[in-house]
């Protein structure tokens, strides 16, 4: 195992303004998150939600097997941001940054404009270790505070990330594509949000990621891109 790029043994609060640990701060965009959630997830009366559908959910059958990649959610965002933690900083200072985003427009969204889906099945079809676990799922997360989806919104954030990294290998690169692609789908075949909190969440991050990085990141890739297109015309 690799040694960490920080010493977190010689991390003391009083340091937390130190370059070495300063990005530790943004650990406390969890702590919003997790306050706003159990607010909104219970203080929002399901009377002034607005239903969300489309007729892409009609289509999509709800298919218990996809909570193995719902529940793969959870392992991306701790492997994601521990391994950020311990050798790049800064790409775990832009994760967290781009995941305190979605929070805050997600959260903004779901006070103003409340949102619910009603697509969960009142049955299982079948029984198996699969719809146990969905059960639980269903029982412990409202249908509530629904679009924009912050299961796809997270993902997108932290593929941001590991897209960026230098040094990360084409292959790992497309698995991770892979990765987040069947988690932000099988958001829609476990019925725990509509098509529409999907694209709902791509059009957010996508605002988010010019927002972030567009000067940064992106203007120097056009502009040499730019170049290389003048000099192959030359």
């Amino acid at each position: 195992m690799k040694k960490p790029v920080v010493d977190y043994r010689k991390f003391r609060f009083s340091k937390i303004n130190e370059p070495e640990f300063k990005h530790l701060w943004l650990i406390l965009g969890w702590v919003f998150y997790l306050m706003m959630y159990f607010i909104t997830d219970h203080f929002i009366p399901v009377e002034r939600c607005h239903v969300v559908h489309s007729r892409v959910d009609d289509i999509i059958p709800f298919n218990e097997y996809f909570i193995i990649a719902y529940a793969s959610w959870y392992i991306l965002i701790v492997a994601t941001l521990l391994y950020f933690l311990l050798y790049d900083p800064g790409s775990f200072a832009n994760a967290q940054k781009f995941i305190i985003c979605t929070q805050v427009v997600g959260v903004i969204t779901y006070i103003v404009w409340p949102s619910i889906q009603l697509l969960r099945p009142e049955h299982f079809e079948r029984n198996n270790i699969f719809t146990y676990f969905m059960g639980i799922i269903y029982t412990v997360d409202s249908p509530t505070g629904v679009c924009p989806s912050l299961h796809v919104g997270f993902s997108l954030a932290l593929l941001s990330a590991w897209l960026k990294k230098e040094g990360v290998p084409k292959l790992c690169k497309f698995a991770i594509i892979l990765w987040v692609g069947v988690i932000c789908i099988s958001v829609c075949f476990v019925k725990q949000h509509s098509f529409v909190d999907v694209w709902a969440a791509f059009l957010m991050c996508a605002v988010i990621e010019l927002i972030l990085f567009g000067k940064e990141y992106y203007l120097p890739l056009l502009k040499r891109c730019s170049g290389s297109e003048m000099r192959v015309e030359e």
